[in-house]
C-alpha cells in the first residue's frame, strides 16, 4: 500500500490510462458488432492501438463466430491488471467471487458509460453539422447507436421534427444502471 498522501492521485491516474485503454478496446468490440467501415480513420486508429495484443491472443484463441475472443480477453485482462493494480494501491483487494462481480460491474459501467457518451455525442454533432460535409465520426455513433434508438423511434410519435429518442435511451440506460449495479456490487 502507497503513502496515503499518494494514493488517491496515483490511483487516479492508473484508473485515467487503463480507463482510456479500455475504453479503445472496447470500441474495437463495439466495431465489429456495428459493422464500422475499416477505412474510417478512428477505426484505424482503434485497430493500431489493439493490434499487437489481440494479434497475440488469436494465436491462441480463435474467434466464436461473429465475436472476437482475443478481444474479448484482452479486455477482461486490462481490466483485471487494472483493479488489482488499484487495489494493491489501495490496500483492498477483492475475495473469492467479488472479484468476479467486480469486474463485470466494471465492464457493466464501461459499456454504459460508453453509449450514454455516444448518444449525447451522436446528438451534439447532428446539432453543428454543417449541410454537406462529412465527420468521419458521425456514421460510426450512428451505426453503433441505431440498435438502441431505432426501437424508440419507432414508439414514439412525431413529434415535429424534435427526436426524444437519445433521452428516453439515456434515461433508459441510466435506470438500468440503478438497477444492475446494486445487485453486481452486493449493495441491495
Amino acid at each position: 500500500m502507497v503513502n496515503s498522501y499518494f494514493a488517491n492521485p496515483l490511483i487516479f491516474i492508473i484508473d485515467t490510462i487503463f480507463f482510456l485503454y479500455m475504453i479503445v478496446v472496447a470500441l474495437r468490440l463495439v466495431m465489429q458488432w456495428a459493422g464500422w467501415e475499416y477505412h474510417n480513420p478512428l477505426v484505424q486508429f482503434i485497430i493500431k492501438a489493439t493490434q499487437v495484443p489481440v494479434k497475440f491472443l488469436r494465436q491462441y484463441l480463435p474467434a466464436m463466430g461473429k465475436w472476437d475472443t482475443a478481444t474479448i480477453v484482452l479486455l477482461l485482462t486490462v481490466t483485471l491488471i487494472k483493479m488489482l493494480i488499484i487495489g494493491l494501491i489501495a490496500g483492498m483487494l477483492p475475495s473469492g467471487l467479488m472479484w468476479i462481480r467486480l469486474l463485470v460491474a466494471e465492464l457493466f459501467l464501461l459499456f454504459i458509460g460508453m453509449f450514454t457518451v455516444s448518444i449525447i455525442l451522436e446528438v451534439i454533432l447532428s446539432w453543428v453539422a454543417a449541410a454537406g460535409s462529412y465527420n468521419p465520426v458521425m456514421p460510426l455513433v450512428q451505426r453503433m447507436n441505431a440498435p438502441l434508438l431505432r426501437p424508440v423511434r419507432q414508439m414514439l410519435p412525431p413529434l415535429g421534427g424534435i427526436d426524444l429518442s437519445p433521452l428516453f435511451v439515456i434515461m433508459g440506460l441510466q435506470v438500468l444502471k440503478m438497477l444492475v449495479m446494486p445487485l453486481l456490487t452486493g449493495q441491495v
